[in-house]
């Protein structure tokens, strides 16, 4: 986190299928998700986004992490994944009891934890998820659903190609 905040952090962007990242964040989980349902949605024709892969991984498994923490065993988690020309947003959402109301922004600070949460954790994952999305220009954001459970999402700017230099 120390170094997320001094800019010590180097970031190895290259274009990735937001896709490819999620199913590696899939993967590394892989026996803790248990036979919890895990459903995806993610249009093929999605762009790219220009990040350091391993980062965005860690960022979804800590919003993964957590929604395997705090929802009852069996509940399912979706993830979703829409874009425009300029960002990609990414949406991690459970059916657990939600975030505390009006405390959606506070889960972000840095050791943070609601009087709900039960069970480990410092209160630094979610502040991690934000320093790694604040670090590739993006932004990462809570809210509650109507129907119970909270969403993640996180959105990042698209990978734009580099024009080819011209002919002459």
């Amino acid at each position: 986190m120390t170094r997320l905040e001094s800019g010590a952090v180097q970031l190895h962007r290259e274009p990735h299928p937001v896709e490819e990242v999620i199913g590696a964040a899939l993967n590394r989980l892989g026996k803790r998700l248990g036979d919890r349902r895990v459903t995806t949605r993610v249009p093929p024709d999605l762009p790219s986004v220009l990040i350091d892969d391993v980062l965005i991984e860690q960022v979804l498994v800590n919003l993964l992490d957590n929604a395997l923490k705090y929802t009852p065993p069996g509940t399912p988690i979706a993830i979703a994944a829409t874009g425009t020309d300029e960002r990609v947003t990414v949406e991690v959402s459970d059916r657990g009891p939600g975030l505390p109301r009006g405390e959606e922004d506070r889960v972000f600070e840095k050791f943070y934890r609601p009087e709900s949460a039960k069970g480990p954790g410092a209160g630094l994952g979610l502040a991690i998820c934000r320093g790694i999305i604040d670090a590739h220009g993006g932004r990462i954001w809570a809210q509650n659903l109507p129907e119970g459970g909270v969403s993640f999402f996180f959105s990042l700017p698209v990978a734009t190609p580099v024009p080819a230099p011209p002919h002459g």
